[in-house]
C-alpha cells in the first residue's frame, strides 16, 4: 500500500476554514484574500491513499512562514497564475524546493478560465522550459479553474499517480516531528502540530522536546483531525502533550524519542549558493539557517569565500541552538536585506571542539560508512558512542551496525564504542615504551600492575575502550602478556646479576639485624649506594621474606612476628596502653615504635581508643566500644 505522503501547495489562495480539532486551534484561521500563514488539509486520492496537503504563503513577505511549512514534504506543487506567469516569488520558491532536496513536482497553472487559449500556450511553455532546467522531476503541467472545476480531476490523478511512486519512509526510525503550531484546548490541554518526519509514536509514550530540554507524555494523538493510536511518518500530527505548558514551546522546537539527540550550536555542512545571490559569503558572514521549522541567526566560519553559483564547506556557528541531524536538508537567507541566497546538507550537526574543518575529510559527496570513518579517526582513543550514530549520520538505528561493518575492518565496535583499531595499535606501541622504561627502572619488578597500565592509557579513554588496548596488546604475538594483577613485555622477566643477588643477602641480613629498630628506604640507600634497594625490597616481600609496613620502611618476617606476639601479650596484661608507656615496655623510641603501632591497627591486631591502644580480639569479646 502506497505510504501516506506530504503535498505542499505555494502560492495558493487560502479559502475558507479547517473544522475544529487538535489540528487546528480555535480563532487561528480567518477568511482572506492571501495565504499568510500555513494551512493544513486531508486530501484522499484514492486506493487507500491519503494526502497531507499544506498550503503555504506565496507572497515574498511571508517567505520564513513558507520555509516552517516546507518541512518533511514528498511533492510540490508550483502554483502559477495564468495571468501572471511565473514571478521573482515563483523563482524563489523553486529555489527553496530545490535547495530542500524535494524529488518531485506537479506545476499548477490556476486561473485558465481567466485567459486566452493561446496565452494559456505561452504560459505552458514558459513553465515547461524553466523546468526542464531544475533539479526536481516535475510532472507534466496542469492548467486548472477553481472556477469552473476545469483541471481539478486532471491535477487529482496526477498526484494520484506521483504518490503511487513514492517510497515508504521507514516506520523504525527515531521520532521527529518539527513543531510549527502550538496551542491550547480545553479538555487536551498543550498541543503541538507538524509534519513527522520520521519514525512513530504512540499515546502514552514520552517525547523529548528540544531546545526545551523537558520530556511530556503523549495524552493523545491526531492525524488529519482524525483520532490516532499511533503518529507515522509523512502526515501532518497533533499531539496533545501533558507535562508542558503552551507558552514554553514555540514554532522552531521539536518532539523526539530515541537517544542521541540534543540541541545543535555548530554545525558543519555543505553549501551552495543560488547563481543569483548578489554577494559571495565567507568567514564572518552573518546569515539566517532555516532548518526544519526552525529560524536561527548564524555566522559563517573556517570558510574560504564561496561566490554565487558555487559550492563549498562551511561551519556555521549559531546564536540560538537548534535540532540538527546528519543529513538534513536547510536554506540560507541573507540577513539584510532578506533573500534566499541558497541552502545546504548538514555534514555534522556535533563537530568536535576546537576541531578544524579543513582537516576533518568530511564532504558532500561521502558515503556513511565513509564519512563514519571520518568521525572515528579524528576522535583518537575517545572513539563514538554508537548511541549517538543514528542522529549524527542520519541513519535509522538499525541500520547503524551495518554501516559499522561497512565502513571495514579499521573500525573496531566494542561495549557501544566505535574506534579506530590504528588508534589501538599506536597506544599499545606506547604502552609497550612505557613497560619497557618500567622494567629499566625496576629491574627486579615482575611487571608493572595492570591497574598502573591502565591508568597509563591515554586519556580520555573509557573502559570499553581501554579493555580493546590490552586486548590487542595482549592478543598472540602481541607486544605485552598479563599474568594475574601484573603486565609486562611479552617474553621478560625479572633477572638478577652476581652484584644484585649479594646486596639483596645483605639487607636480608640488615633487617633481620634491625629487629624492631627498622631502617628507612632512605636510609638503606644511602648504605648500599648505587644499589636498587626499592626494587630488591619489593622482591623480598613478594617473596615473604619482608613486610612493607608504611611507605618508607620494610621489616624481616620474623621480626614483625615477634613484634605483634609481644605487643599482644603486653596488652592481654595491661588491657590498654599508650605509645609512653609500649616505648618503656619495649625500650623503642617513638621513631621506630610508632610505625609498628601503626603497622597493627592496620593488620587488624589492635586499634585505638583515646592515646591508648587495645587488642581488637579483646575488644570484639566485649561487644567493642
Amino acid at each position: 500500500m502506497p505510504a501516506p505522503f506530504q503535498p505542499w501547495i505555494s502560492g495558493s489562495v487560502a479559502r475558507g476554514c479547517f473544522r475544529p480539532s487538535l489540528q487546528s486551534p480555535p480563532s487561528t484561521r480567518r477568511r482572506s484574500r492571501i495565504t499568510i500563514d500555513l494551512g493544513f488539509a486531508p486530501l484522499p486520492l484514492g486506493d487507500a491513499i491519503q494526502a497531507s496537503v499544506v498550503d503555504v504563503p506565496g507572497h515574498e513577505g511571508f517567505v520564513r512562514n513558507m520555509l516552517a511549512g516546507a518541512t518533511g514534504i514528498d511533492v510540490a506543487l508550483l502554483v502559477i497564475a495564468a495571468d501572471e506567469g511565473i514571478m521573482p516569488q515563483t523563482e524563489e520558491h523553486l529555489a527553496i524546493v530545490e535547495l530542500l532536496g524535494v524529488r518531485r513536482g506537479i506545476p499548477v497553472i490556476t486561473k485558465r478560465d481567466l485567459v486566452e487559449p493561446e496565452w494559456l500556450e505561452l504560459v505552458q511553455n514558459e513553465v515547461r522550459t524553466r523546468l526542464a532546467a531544475s533539479r526536481v522531476r516535475w510532472e507534466p503541467a496542469v492548467a486548472t479553474s477553481t472556477t469552473t472545476g476545469a483541471g481539478l480531476d486532471e491535477l487529482r490523478a496526477a498526484l494520484g499517480r506521483v504518490a503511487a511512486d513514492l517510497g515508504e519512509r521507514p516506520a523504525d526510525d527515531l521520532f521527529r516531528l518539527p513543531i510549527d503550531r502550538v496551542f491550547a484546548v480545553a479538555g487536551a490541554g498543550t498541543v503541538v502540530t507538524g509534519t513527522t518526519w520520521s519514525g512513530t509514536v504512540a499515546v502514552g509514550d514520552l517525547v523529548r522536546l528540544l531546545p526545551l530540554g523537558r520530556e511530556a507524555r503523549v495524552r493523545s494523538i491526531e492525524v488529519h483531525g482524525q483520532a490516532a493510536d499511533r503518529a507515522v511518518p509523512g502526515r501532518r500530527t497533533a499531539l496533545a502533550l501533558v507535562g508542558v505548558d503552551k507558552h514554553e514551546l514555540a514554532r522552531g522546537h521539536v518532539a523526539l524519542t530515541g537517544s542521541g539527540w540534543h540541541t545543535a550550536t555548530v554545525l558543519d555542512a555543505a553549501i551552495e549558493l543560488l547563481p543569483s545571490t548578489r554577494r559571495p559569503i565567507a568567514s564572518r558572514t552573518r546569515l539566517r539557517v532555516h532548518l526544519g521549522t526552525a529560524e536561527v541567526l548564524a555566522r559563517v566560519a573556517q570558510t574560504p569565500t564561496i561566490v554565487p553559483g558555487e559550492r563549498g564547506l562551511t561551519r556555521l556557528t549559531l546564536e540560538v541552538p537548534l535540532v540538527a541531524r546528519g543529513g538534513d536538508r536547510f536554506v540560507l537567507r541573507s540577513f539584510s536585506p532578506v533573500t534566499t541566497i541558497g541552502g545546504g546538507v548538514v555534514l555534522d550537526p556535533f563537530p568536535p571542539p576546537r576541531s578544524r574543518l579543513r582537516h576533518r575529510g568530511i564532504d558532500a559527496g561521502q558515503t556513511l560508512p565513509a564519512r563514519l570513518s571520518a568521525f572515528v579517526v579524528e576522535t583518537g582513543l575517545t572513539g563514538i558512542s554508537t548511541e549517538t550514530l543514528a542522529v549524527r549520520l542520519g541513519a535509522p538505528p538499525g541500520h547503524v551496525t551495518a554501516v559499522i561493518a561497512e565502513a571495514g575492518r579499521d573500525l573496531l565496535s566494542s561495549g557501544g564504542t566505535v574506534v579506530q583499531r590504528k588508534a589501538l595499535t599506536t597506544e599499545v606501541t606506547r604502552l609497550a615504551d612505557v613497560l619497557r622504561r618500567h622494567h629499566e627502572e625496576h629491574p627486579l619488578d615482575p611487571g608493572m600492575s595492570l591497574q598502573a597500565l591502565r591508568a597509563a592509557v591515554g586519556a580520555p579513554a573509557s573502559p570499553v575502550v581501554i579493555d580493546a588496548v590490552l586486548q590487542e596488546g595482549t592478543r598472540t604475538g602481541g607486544a605485552f602478556e598479563v599474568a594475574g594483577s601484573v603486565a609486562r613485555l611479552s617474553g621478560w622477566r625479572p633477572a638478577f646479576d652476581a652484584r644484585a643477588t649479594d646486596v639483596q643477602q645483605k639487607l636480608t641480613r640488615r633487617l633481620v639485624e634491625a629487629r624492631w629498630q627498622i631502617p628507612t628506604v632512605a636510609e638503606l640507600e644511602r648504605e648500599f649506594p648505587g644499589a636498587p634497594v626499592r626494587a630488591l625490597l619489593s622482591h623480598l616481600a613478594r617473596e615473604g621474606a619482608a613486610e612493607s609496613i608504611d611507605g618508607e620502611r620494610y621489616a624481616a618476617q620474623g621480626a614483625l612476628a615477634e613484634f605483634r606476639s609481644a605487643l599482644e601479650t603486653a596488652l592481654a596484661e595491661l588491657g590498654s596502653a599508650t605509645p609512653a608507656e609500649l616505648r618503656d615496655r619495649f625500650g623503642l623510641t617513638r621513631k621506630y615504635l610508632i610505625p609498628l603501632l601503626e603497622w597493627a591497627d592496620r593488620r587488624g591486631v589492635t586499634r585505638r581508643r583515646g592515646d591508648a591502644r587495645v587488642l581488637v580480639r579483646l575488644t570484639a569479646g566485649k561487644g567493642g566500644s
